[in-house]
């Protein structure tokens, strides 16, 4: 194949990862998710990748599955990873940067990354129970968890599409902004996200997502297991004199 189905371009801590088949939507066939899947996997090793966003080439962030080879076999690559378990893996940040459409295994891939920012021409949908297959790339757990559970029924029932200022009003992404600014958008929060401190980010990461897959009893306990373990390494004579500079950060923004 002439063009290369997965394109990577790194910036000072920021891998972009474009999904680059547009003339199919960048539907996922086996060789784009095997390279998605390896892509991935060489920049969760590199310690020199603070954040990684995920985009697509053309119209469509992904429109999913390639309907083409539904049904031959699972979507498990070799080593037991999927195009999903391979963002869900990931200790570094992951923002999905939607583009266009976001589509069945598409929309899973976006709802497995960490941050959503969605072009005002972005259109997310479920369309499982019209193509006739499970899901089973998280979509049952992670929609009712990002718009309600009463709201991914009505979404996953009719396969209905959502634009992004609903998706953003529902909390289904984070931000929408006009199609011309969203790798620009993703920019910034990315490098908002490598102006922190990376050990905490990365922790933060992780407990956040373990905590809200507990119950909250559970989930307070977990915070308070991290908050003994992480801190007491913690030099907090440099945390003392950080804190300065995250005052008068915070002053900017609430200028503006």
């Amino acid at each position: 194949m002439s063009q290369r189905l997965v394109r990577v371009n790194k910036d000072n801590g920021v891998a972009t990862v474009t999904l680059n088949r547009p003339e199919k939507l960048n539907a996922l066939n086996r060789e784009m998710r095997g390279l998605f899947c390896r892509t991935m996997q060489e920049l969760g090793a590199d310690p020199a990748t603070g954040v990684v966003i995920i985009t697509g080439a053309g119209r469509a962030f992904s429109a999913g599955l390639d309907l083409n080879e539904l049904g031959a076999e699972g979507i498990r690559e070799s080593g037991g990873v999927s195009f999903v378990s391979v963002v869900e893996r990931m200790e570094a940040p992951v923002i999905a940067a939607v583009n266009g459409y976001a589509i069945t295994g598409g929309c899973e891939l976006a709802l497995a990354c960490d941050i959503i920012i969605a072009a005002e021409s972005a259109q997310f949908a479920d369309t499982h129970a019209r193509v006739g297959v499970m899901p089973g790339g998280g979509m049952s757990a992670r929609l009712p968890r990002a718009v309600g559970v009463r709201k991914a029924k009505e979404l996953s029932l009719t396969g209905n599409y959502l634009n992004a200022r609903d998706a953003e009003r529902l909390g289904l992404v984070n931000r929408v902004v006009a199609a011309d600014q969203l790798m620009a958008a993703a920019g910034e929060l990315a490098r908002q996200i490598l102006s922190a401190d990376q050990r905490v980010v990365r922790q933060m990461k992780r407990l956040i997502n373990l905590a809200t897959e507990a119950p909250l009893g559970d989930g307070l306990r977990i915070e308070q297991d991290f908050f003994r373990a992480f801190n007491q390494s913690r030099n907090f004579q440099a945390v003392a004199e950080r804190r300065a500079a995250v005052v008068e950060r915070g002053r900017s923004q609430t200028r503006r």
